[in-house]
């Protein structure tokens, strides 16, 4: 039988990904994995968050080079590539499944905001749109070249955690 799970990660660099790309992104002295939501055979969404010493469960860790699970993801290449660098090792491509691929494929956004609006979804099963600040607020370095950490606003990492979960959703 194959499982099918849906993945979504939240991510610190402070090389710019947009500027540098992933590879420079995700090789950082600094990078590390915050959030790893996902969902198996569509059930409820779990979030784990790596920031406060929670490990991936073992099962989990397994599944991600069992070819038994097919991996999903929005824009794949990112979480196929930071997962990889996170574990230490190049996880199989071939098992991945990339959702924003398939959308594009039938001639949909590439934006997961634009593409639950095109397709009609309900807010809540739409990305959150707080979602750009919540980013900027703790996966980039502020202007002084700082890291915000989760105790930081707890609060605010909080929604992040909810954020996680609903692109998972989404």
């Amino acid at each position: 039988m194959t499982h099918d799970l849906n993945i979504d990660l939240e991510t610190y660099s402070s090389v710019n990904l947009g500027k540098c790309g992933l590879h420079k992104y995700a090789q950082s002295p600094d990078f590390a994995v915050l959030l790893f939501g996902y969902s198996l055979d569509g059930g409820p969404v779990e979030v784990i968050d790596l920031t406060g010493g929670d490990k991936l469960p073992e099962w989990l860790a397994a599944a991600l080079t069992d070819d038994g699970y097919r991996k999903h993801a929005y824009n794949a290449a990112f979480e196929w590539y930071c997962l990889s660098r996170y574990l230490g090792r190049e996880l199989p491509v071939s098992q991945w499944r990339d959702t924003m691929l398939h959308g594009l494929y039938l001639g949909y956004p590439a934006g997961l905001a634009a593409l639950g609006k095109v397709l009609g979804l309900a807010d809540d099963k739409r990305k959150m749109a707080a979602g750009k600040s919540l980013i900027q607020y703790f996966c980039v370095p502020d202007k002084a070249g700082n890291r915000r950490l989760p105790r930081d606003d707890p609060d605010k990492w909080a929604l992040f955690t909810e954020y996680n979960r609903q692109d998972v959703v989404t």
